[in-house]
């Protein structure tokens, strides 16, 4: 059995959505327990709370997508992905473990309501910078040899991906905010504001920082960006990326509610087809293509009639649940 090629690019395309989705719909409420702590113990922490409450265990949805679908249309990039970088995926997912303990129990156990907060805030920290390490690590490359993993256990750990954690530590942290700022009201509304005017220029300067680094990582990278097609592409970049922030910023000084959480999503979507353009068509970068690590075609056409019904289903009762809580939310709840 071989692997088709359009089949693999489809897979590619589903696993690129996924996490995009996870990136997109996680992170504003990962952002709420970065920011947590920030918010004075009461009234403003349960309106943060209740503002995610709907919605944060099924936005964790696209994570299982994502991993599950690079383990079964993809097994070599998964199989060398894994070893690779266990340390960051086992924190993250810690993390995102304690995260979701302690969001339930905090109502539950009021006498220790203090230690859940902290677990809250801690948890969401760390599979944020998990998530950003993880980025860093594979962006600089993963040492193959004979189909396996062939570098160290450390390896994930250097400057440019500590870098990424922190740059994708404001960038949930301004997620989370402008959404508070398009949720709430009042005092609450306010904090959130002012936190987003904070991380906004912070968010664009650490943009800055990997973009310039990114290149000089791989030789394809450069190449992707520096030598025409890609060069098209690379050009009007940065213009987009300033252009979004600019009207980010002029949305949070007019009292705009909804517009500061979109145009921060436009940030996003401009990172993420950046990274796009640097990998493709490496699953691996620097050594794996994702033709090279596809599943049969066999099986890449059977799991493709599971995933055609599953992704719909998941979009759907994803919009319905987004639109049912679609008002203002107050220490109550949604109103």
């Amino acid at each position: 059995m071989i692997s088709d090629p359009t089949l693999a690019l489809i897979w590619a395309g589903i696993i690129a959505f996924a996490v995009a989705a996870y990136v997109v719909m996680d992170g504003f409420d990962l952002g709420i327990g970065i920011l947590f702590k920030t918010f004075p113990v009461g009234k403003e922490r349960d309106m943060a709370m209740n503002s995610i409450a709907p919605v944060w265990d099924g936005n964790e949805t696209w994570l299982v997508l994502g991993g599950g679908g690079l383990m079964a249309a993809f097994p070599l990039a998964y199989a060398v992905i894994l070893p690779a970088l266990y340390a960051p995926l086992i924190a993250m997912l810690l993390g995102l473990v304690f995260r979701g303990v302690a969001f339930e129990f905090r109502w539950r156990d009021p006498g220790h309501r203090r230690a859940w907060d902290f677990a809250f805030t801690a948890g969401s920290v760390i599979a944020t910078l998990a998530q950003g390490i993880t980025l860093g690590a594979l962006l600089e490359g993963i040492e193959v040899a004979d189909r396996a993993y062939a570098g160290g256990w450390w390896d994930w750990l250097t400057p440019f991906s500590l870098l990424c954690g922190v740059a994708l530590l404001a960038g949930y942290a301004l997620l989370g905010a402008t959404w508070l700022v398009w949720k709430t009201e009042g005092e609450l509304q306010q904090r959130a504001r002012r936190i987003a005017r904070l991380m906004t220029p912070a968010m664009l300067v650490l943009i800055g920082l990997v973009s310039l680094a990114t290149p000089f990582l791989l030789g394809e990278y450069y190449r992707h960006w520096f030598v025409a097609p890609g060069l098209f592409v690379a050009i009007p970049m940065p213009l987009l990326v300033l252009g979004a922030s600019a009207m980010l910023w002029r949305d949070l000084g007019k009292g705009r509610d909804a517009r500061p959480f979109l145009w921060t999503l436009m940030l996003f979507l401009l990172s993420m087809i950046g990274l796009a353009i640097s990998i493709y068509p490496e699953i691996i970068p620097g050594s794996v293509s994702i033709y090279e690590a596809a599943a049969p075609r066999e099986s890449q056409i059977f799991m493709l009639i599971g995933a055609s019904v599953l992704v719909p289903v998941v979009l759907v009762y994803t919009a319905w649940a987004y639109w049912v809580f679609r008002g203002k939310v107050d220490e109550a709840g949604y109103h």
